[in-house]
């Protein structure tokens, strides 16, 4: 008796929990955001209908069910698409960063598929042969010195120039849309790693970012641009708040953490001064050398209590690149409060911490020169470098790399397409 009213109850309570996981998911499903790819299908292609359509994507341009927006927009009815266009990294994403890259005919469709990271970056005249309409959908990352914001532009100034239709398939910024950090690019320190005169971090989405290029005059003439909003973003939102599934948008940037921690060391990384975590299974997530102690190293940057940020000592031996096979100690960093934390102020405390505790090492004395060139190209200016270098401290920099943060917010929300 007492062991079938267990049973009934067991029964009973699996089939409580099963539908309270069944509507658990049907409310992620219900709130999770729909991408431009997404809304663009809702619409049955709508604005692609009977054009020649040229698409630049990477693994990245994928809708909520992961299949490839290549596919989606060569199976859509009506919709003929002639070309694909492949950022850094490639249009499948098997290329390592910096190398370039070849035309070729894509195997799954038939389609050629054109470099923009070989010997052409902007697409020329032959590239656009035959094409009515340039559709954008990459997944960005948020950060100026992340190269899909330049091809984003550079494609922009080639449909203008070609009288072509230029659409962007909206994307979330995996930072959201708050943060603003750094300086704007300065005359002579344009390059295809700061190709815009925004921030560091610039807290847009690319449709927005693209509805900014066009507004402020980016680019010589603007192009006849439809961006195709998202549903249910919002600009408090980090990518994990959305509901969507991370494709990794470069080899390291493998989970959509890793976007927050690129802009904290990534500047530093330029030096190959010391570990940022990329040769490790930590990428952009930590700092190391082999003259570093990481207990020691640790409290001192914990003694700065940086807001939203702590720092753990980490012992490491990398696989590849920076410091490859040797024994290396370091920090690694964690986000404690995202919204607090200042990402791209990390590395400037971890510079000055390293020049009072280990002085025979400090950056600017020890890096290798050749590199300042790509330091400073990303910093968008030689001030943050020429002025860090005198006294190793991150007061001397402040300043500028803050300067501009607050008339840019200014500037770029009436580019808001999402609240």
């Amino acid at each position: 008796m007492h062991q079938s009213i267990r049973f009934k109850k067991g029964i009973v309570l699996t089939l409580l929990l099963c539908g309270m996981i069944n509507a658990l998911s049907a409310f992620a499903q219900n709130n999770r955001v729909q991408t431009g790819i997404e809304v663009l299908k809702e619409s049955h292609f709508r604005i692609l209908q009977g054009k020649r359509v040229g698409l630049i994507t990477n693994p990245t341009g994928v809708d909520n069910n992961l299949q490839s927006t290549i596919d989606i927009l060569h199976e859509a009815p009506n919709v003929q698409l002639v070309a694909l266009y492949g950022p850094e990294h490639g249009v499948r994403g098997d290329v390592h960063a910096g190398d370039q890259i070849d035309s070729f005919t894509d195997p799954n469709t038939g389609v050629p598929v054109f470099s923009l990271y070989g010997a052409t970056r902007k697409p020329d005249k032959e590239m656009l042969k035959g094409v009515d309409l340039l559709v954008y959908d990459i997944q960005d990352i948020g950060c100026r010195s992340y190269t899909y914001i330049s091809t984003l532009y550079l494609a922009m100034q080639a449909a203008a120039e070609n009288d072509i239709d230029f659409v962007v398939l909206d994307r979330p910024n995996p930072l959201g849309g708050l943060k603003v950090e750094g300086n704007l690019v300065e005359e002579g320190f344009f390059s295809f790693v700061s190709q815009l005169k925004i921030p560091y971090i610039y807290g847009l989405t690319c449709g927005e970012l693209a509805e900014m290029i066009n507004g402020e005059g980016m680019i010589p003439q603007p192009c006849k641009l439809t961006v195709v909003k998202m549903k249910k973003w919002r600009r408090k939102m980090n990518f994990e708040d959305t509901g969507l599934h991370w494709v990794p948008t470069s080899p390291h940037i493998p989970f959509a953490h890793s976007a927050s921690f690129y802009p904290a060391s990534g500047i530093l990384g330029e030096l190959g001064y010391l570990s940022i975590g990329v040769g490790y299974t930590l990428p952009f997530e930590l700092f190391a050398a082999e003259w570093i102690h990481a207990e020691e190293f640790a409290r001192a940057l914990n003694a700065k209590r940086l807001p939203g940020i702590i720092f753990r000592p980490i012992h490491l031996k990398p696989y590849y690149a920076v410091g490859q096979g040797n024994n290396l100690q370091g920090v690694q960093i964690f986000l404690t409060n995202f919204a607090k934390a200042r990402l791209s102020d990390i590395q400037f405390h971890v510079m000055e911490a390293a020049a009072e505790l280990y002085p025979d090492h400090k950056v600017f004395e020890k890096a290798p020169e050749n590199r300042f060139d790509m330091f400073d190209k990303v910093c968008g200016s030689s001030l943050i470098r020429q002025e860090f270098s005198k006294h190793h401290r991150f007061d001397d920099i402040r300043t500028h790399w803050t300067k501009d943060e607050e008339s840019f917010r200014k500037q770029s929300k009436k580019y808001y397409l999402y609240h």
